[in-house]
């Protein structure tokens, strides 16, 4: 039987997003994630319920999240739970669940027409090459309605008043 691993969230940014690397140089973004949602009670007024997500983004990546989203931003992030096991100051073992993100698209108007990224996906090297994994291009955005943007920020029109 086969199993699934599936989240995909659209909300703001509660925080600026966290770039660190690893020891290894790999570029990590973290960043929580606000979704809400409101209903009518049993007494008939409305409710509003927030739910806080922890968002983990690596890669490649990791650091146009860094650069472009922030407190506040829209965005829609596509990936699946994961679940970390890590000792505290006092010694005893915690539990962090988060979303690990493999596409992270940006929402906000400005941001909308900046596009957002796609995890690059990995292929195995072929047998006896002996070499890294080798990189693919990442997906083309669909060209339905359902068109998400751009990959890549710098596939986007109006690259011109970004701040750097």
């Amino acid at each position: 039987m086969a199993s699934l691993n599936k989240v995909m969230l659209i909300g703001r940014l509660g925080i600026d997003p966290e770039l660190r690397y690893t020891q290894n140089g790999q570029p990590v973004a973290n960043f929580r994630m606000a979704t809400d949602e409101s209903y009518r009670g049993q007494d008939g007024n409305m409710v509003e319920r927030t739910e806080w997500h922890r968002v983990v983004v690596f890669g490649k990546q990791a650091e146009p999240v860094a650069n472009y989203l922030h407190k506040g931003s829209m965005a829609y992030v596509e990936g699946g739970l994961q679940t970390r096991q890590w000792e505290d100051q006092n010694g005893a073992t915690r539990y962090t669940t988060e979303i690990k993100a493999q596409r992270v698209q940006f929402l906000d108007p400005k941001g909308a027409s900046q596009g957002g990224y796609d995890a690059p996906r990995q292929q195995a090297a072929p047998q006896g090459g002996g070499g890294r994994p080798q990189q693919q291009a990442a997906p083309q955005p669909q060209q339905q309605d359902d068109d998400l943007g751009p990959a890549f920020p710098s596939e986007a029109s109006g690259m011109d008043d970004v701040p750097f």
